[in-house]
């Protein structure tokens, strides 16, 4: 899984990391089991503080998307044990939606069309799980 970071953005990097390795888990890029880069490795491979990655990785950890062993390092969290939906999942995720929501109203973006951008989204990621392909 090739990494693309914003060095520029406003998101934080760990912020970024997160969101590409729970993409790449959605997509089937990365596998339930699947070894994930050290801290250090993937630091060095991307250019950026190791405290970041590991920000990144803790937090990955505690959402349960990966699990961290001391023999086989940072792998996938199994397809079972990953975190489920929840009403604060739910919760959060509205909070999150509604200021995109706010702004699509604010630029004249319909309903409809904000909608079906989010459904193209959700099947885009869902056919890269489906055939395994990029």
């Amino acid at each position: 899984m090739i990494m693309e970071l914003d060095l520029q953005s406003d998101v934080p990097i760990y912020t970024q990391l997160m969101e590409q390795i729970i993409e790449g888990i959605a997509s089937g890029d990365l596998s339930p089991g699947e070894a994930l880069p050290s801290v250090r490795s993937l630091a060095a491979d991307i250019g950026i503080n190791l405290h970041t990655v590991n920000k990144a990785y803790a937090l990955l950890k505690q959402e349960g998307y990966i699990q961290i062993h001391r023999k086989k390092g940072v792998v996938v969290a199994p397809r079972d044990e990953l975190p489920p939906v929840t009403e604060a999942y739910k919760a959060k995720l509205n909070v999150q939606l509604r200021p995109l929501a706010a702004e699509a109203i604010c630029r004249g973006l319909s309903q409809g069309e904000l909608a079906e951008m989010i459904d193209r989204l959700y099947r885009d990621i869902q056919t890269k799980n489906n055939t395994g392909s990029d």
